[in-house]
């Protein structure tokens, strides 16, 4: 997303540069399982997870758009790995500006960066009084809604759903204004937060529970 993601997709590539290339002499089984590891059996994805003997991890994951790292503590307690990140990532977050009145169309949207650039690419769903949901995504030009004979809208929600950004749902009050404003914080996005997520020991590899899914890493060997 524009010139916000440089830094988080720096600490990925650096993550992924200390992991894809082995500590000289480094194993999975130097010291319990503290070593790295390599994801498998996942097509167009990379990433890696390195722990390290002094008790600190590094994680990176690309995957077509998707780019994210983290760093902070690991504890093995029998099968289950525990991954703190450190700092805890700040979550990104949307907000609405003022309303405005305009005869352009009967409700625009536009989502920007705190500095004031549209945003391309962002999910949007609006509801209207009769039931039915919109479901779009902005421009970075903004996005607006076309005649919709006689229905009103009632209600937007906002989401990046590649990053688990979902906004609140926003009452939309015509009569204070048709074109609406949001903007889109940042803060530690591309940041994964390892808070809830089970690892576990199988074998020599490591398996990660995230959101339905078992990926499974194996040792990387020198």
């Amino acid at each position: 997303m524009g010139k916000h993601s440089t830094g988080r997709l720096g600490r990925a590539a650096l993550a992924a540069a200390a992991i894809l290339m082995p500590a000289p002499g480094g194993t999975a089984a130097a010291a319990g399982p503290a070593g790295d590891y390599r994801l498998v059996g996942e097509q167009d994805v990379a990433s890696g997870l390195r722990l390290r003997p002094d008790g600190r991890f590094q994680y990176f994951l690309i995957a077509g758009a998707l780019d994210e790292g983290a760093e902070g503590r690991w504890s093995v307690a029998g099968r289950i790995v525990t991954l703190t990140t450190e700092p805890k990532p700040v979550p990104p977050v949307f907000t609405q500006g003022a309303s405005a009145k305009t005869k352009a169309a009967p409700l625009t949207i536009k989502v920007s960066w705190p500095g004031g650039r549209g945003i391309a690419g962002v999910d949007l769903r609006v509801g209207l009084d009769d039931g039915v949901v919109l479901d779009d995504y902005t421009q970075e030009d903004g996005w607006s809604l076309s005649e919709v004979e006689g229905r009103k809208p009632l209600w937007i929600e906002l989401a990046v759903p590649m990053h688990g950004a979902r906004s609140p749902r926003f009452p939309i009050d015509l009569e204070a204004g048709n074109a609406l404003a949001f903007t889109f914080t940042p803060n530690d996005i591309g940041v994964f937060d390892f808070d809830g997520v089970k690892v576990e020991l199988a074998g020599k590899a490591l398996v990660v529970h995230r959101e339905g899914a078992q990926l499974r890493y194996e040792p990387v060997r020198d």
